[in-house]
């Protein structure tokens, strides 16, 4: 069933978190933030491919013409400009791992994510690459067979069995990335197996520096390569470690209440210091570590559910696993780890006055946090299996009136004809006429976000207007 905009009397907030949660209309803030423009990430866009092409350059310089006659030099030369491809596409990738939060800024974290992505599946093509054409190359210039190559390379040539070791490491980093493969495995696996890929880094540095026929020469390509893995390592440290240390020590974070949203979900409430300073849009995560024992070893990316007010941060989540159920039984008083805030799964990345938002379950969260700061006029589509997995609906009543947003809930199965034609494009632009010329900002499960986008694209929506909640790099 579909349910039309909801209008609900809202009452002003305490001081404290209470169990209604939220900010009524009556204390909801009109700030809009600023739009952030692409200056910045067109800018990082052309340093890559600038930083691409000065990375194979050297080659090019180094490589007198005519000295490619042979097939083995051929194999071989391609095999050097496969590694240096592959070492600078190593440090691009750890770089978008740094969580440096100039990169969000510029590039926008569900676009950092599909750069990601793609980077990783290039680096790995490059790094196989390498690895067979130097092992041809070479056994054709010693006429020996590729085996025997292999043996002579790791017997006989400085670094190089940690360079295979890094290479495998990627191999496996790689096939764990497939979404069939990911999904199967348990979260905490995964990350642990998908952080090895600093050991790469770490393990393939050597080989490149002495055997390198570019970079083992003392000059300035070789210097200018040590810089970019001594600011890549800095922007790692800075990232990863030093930010994250400052935040937790200026803001002191603790939970002061865990209320239930109903049978699967939960809100955490927590209090801070210095809260008023927080620089943090509705619509962003933390990778939360809660300091109890059995939640403090493990990280997990959940959005706020309310924009910031100076008094208190919520996070809003949905048990699914061990983890997670065990943040149903945190005492208040409980220290926590923030790593954030992240995301620019926000109003201030907006490209139009308006905007659609479709949220599917506990992806609410950060929709409802962002209806706070879009400007007024909103629409917003809430995709629900029952009634009862609706969530926050009388803060989304609230602002509904506060914020001039129509909501309409649409509840049922997927397989349910109600929901499936509201879901289609005509359903899309029957809902929202305009929806061609709107924002659209899109979180849930997987197989709405995918069945959304098909339909917003063939509703008119293009793109670039289409915002991802997007959570873990």
């Amino acid at each position: 069933m579909t349910y039309p905009r909801a209008h609900a009397a809202g009452r002003r907030a305490g001081t404290t978190p209470s169990r209604s949660g939220g900010r009524p209309a009556g204390d909801v803030r009109p700030l809009v933030p600023p739009r952030r423009g692409p200056g910045g990430r067109r800018l990082m866009a052309v340093l890559l491919v600038v930083g691409l092409l000065a990375s194979v350059l050297p080659w090019w310089l180094d490589t007198p013409a005519g000295s490619l006659r042979s097939t083995a030099a051929t194999v071989t030369a391609a095999g050097r400009i496969t590694g240096l491809v592959a070492g600078y596409l190593l440090l691009v990738q750890v770089l978008m791992m740094s969580r440096l939060r100039v990169l969000e800024r510029w590039i926008g974290g569900e676009r950092i994510a599909r750069w990601h992505r793609d980077v990783g599946a290039t680096l790995l093509v490059a790094v196989l690459a390498h690895v067979s054409l130097i092992l041809v190359g070479y056994a054709g210039l010693e006429d020996n067979s590729v085996l025997t190559e292999a043996g002579v390379l790791l017997r006989d040539y400085e670094d190089m069995v940690s360079a295979f070791a890094a290479a495998g490491i990627l191999v496996l980093v790689g096939l764990t990335s497939v979404r069939a493969i990911r999904t199967a495995l348990p979260y905490e696996l995964w990350h642990v197996l998908h952080l090895s890929s600093y050991a790469v880094l770490l393990l393939g540095f050597g080989h490149q520096f002495s055997n390198g026929a570019q970079l083992f020469r003392p000059g300035p390509v070789r210097t200018g390569w040590l810089a970019m893995y001594a600011l890549v390592v800095a922007a790692l440290l800075w990232g990863r470690v030093l930010a994250p240390l400052a935040f937790n020590l200026r803001y002191r974070l603790r939970v002061a209440e865990v209320v239930a949203e109903n049978r699967d979900t939960i809100s955490i409430y927590l209090s801070g210091e210095r809260l008023e300073r927080l620089d943090l849009l509705g619509g962003q995560f933390f990778r939360w570590r809660f300091l109890t024992p059995g939640c403090w070893w493990q990280s997990h990316p959940f959005s706020v559910s309310a924009a910031t007010n100076g008094r208190w941060l919520r996070l809003t989540v949905k048990v699914v696993g061990a983890h997670t159920a065990d943040l149903r039984d945190l005492d208040p008083g409980t220290r926590v780890w923030a790593e954030g805030p992240s995301g620019t799964f926000t109003a201030a990345h907006r490209t139009r006055d308006r905007a659609l938002l479709i949220a599917g379950g506990s992806g609410i969260t950060p929709i409802r946090a962002m209806l706070e700061e879009l400007p007024p006029g909103a629409a917003l589509i809430y995709r629900a299996r029952t009634a009862d997995d609706v969530l926050l609906h009388r803060e989304l009543g609230w602002l509904a009136e506060a914020r001039d947003t129509s909501v309409w809930y649409v509840v049922g199965s997927r397989d349910d004809a109600g929901p499936r034609q509201v879901m289609s494009p005509e359903g899309l632009r029957r809902l929202v006429p305009d929806v061609a010329r709107r924002d659209v900002y899109l979180c849930g499960p997987p197989g709405l976000v995918e069945q959304s986008l098909r339909a917003l694209r063939q509703a008119g929506v293009p793109r670039r207007q289409i915002h991802l909640a997007t959570f873990e790099l």
